[in-house]
């Protein structure tokens, strides 16, 4: 049966051939491969080991190269396509086929489904009809390949694909390979399944989980009001006469901020370089 051959090496014995295939059986079943994959042309009757699939064309293929992926054997792909109907289009390596993850397996809200470019970690599955499909790859089969975090790398960052959608946050497999969670307070949107993002460390677990948070540092969060101060002074020649310390109502009445909000847009730009204060003024530092 089809689906007892489809998706593995299979050793069939080559039957015909044209300009740009030769045709090989299994078990009533005829293949093509493509001459341009061999180094050397076989006889009629010898038997020829590839990889079986069915191609976007509906024809049964063998090909030299396998994919990464298999039954139980997990890689990421890329995707490719989306469609409503059916799921998302995986690239794992094939010639002319890429495999679908089914509907079934995606997020009920299609907004939280891959995009094109974003990335999946899965397996093969066969159907009864011989089909091939992409299976998600489960927590526990990730937690089996992970590594342990450690307590130095609090506040790294580090980027990850988001593998898991749940009502408690988003689960994350980084690109060394170590587990994530970001809790919704730590996000302003929940990332798509198969999106790459940018998280930092906030914490640990004893089970080597990393915590992850999508927001800014607080030193990031103010950027808006460092770029208002430092446009500021560009038009004042460079200098100011507010400090950190001068007092609330005198920053409010320049920038419309409070001093807190001031005072961080201060450490900001200095942490940056671009300023000192000097006897009661706020210097714009040349580049």
């Amino acid at each position: 049966m089809l689906k007892d051959i489809i998706g593995r090496n299979i050793t069939a014995m080559v039957t015909d051939e044209n300009d740009k295939y030769i045709f090989a059986q299994k078990d009533g079943l005829t293949f093509r491969l493509l001459k341009s994959e061999l180094l050397k042309m076989p006889k009629m009757g010898a038997m020829i080991t590839a990889f079986a699939y069915e191609n976007e064309h509906h024809e049964l293929q063998l090909t030299k190269t396998e994919p990464k992926v298999g039954f139980d054997r997990y890689a990421f792909g890329t995707v490719k396509k989306v469609q409503r109907d059916l799921g998302v289009f995986v690239d794992v390596g094939l010639k002319n086929k890429d495999i679908v993850v089914s509907l079934d397996e995606l997020p009920e809200i299609m907004e939280l489904w891959p995009k094109p470019n974003d990335r999946l970690m899965i397996a093969l599955k066969v159907d009864q009809k011989g089909r091939l499909w992409g299976t998600l790859a489960t927590t526990e089969m990730l937690k089996a390949v992970s590594v342990a975090g450690h307590q130095r790398m609090q506040n790294k960052d580090v980027t990850a694909t988001v593998f898991r959608l749940k009502l408690a946050g988003t689960y994350v497999l980084t690109s060394d390979y170590h587990l994530g969670f970001i809790h919704p307070s730590e996000r302003d949107v929940e990332p798509r399944l198969g999106q790459v993002v940018k998280a930092r460390v906030i914490g640990v677990r004893d089970d080597g989980w990393l915590n992850l948070s999508l927001n800014p540092r607080g030193y990031e969060v103010i950027d808006d009001d460092a770029q208002m101060l430092k446009i500021a002074l560009e038009h004042a020649d460079g200098r100011l006469p507010l400090t950190d310390k001068s007092t609330p109502d005198e920053i409010k009445a320049y920038f419309g901020i409070s001093k807190a909000a001031f005072k961080r847009a201060v450490g900001h730009l200095l942490k940056a370089g671009l300023v000192k204060q000097e006897a009661g003024f706020l210097i714009l530092l040349k580049k």
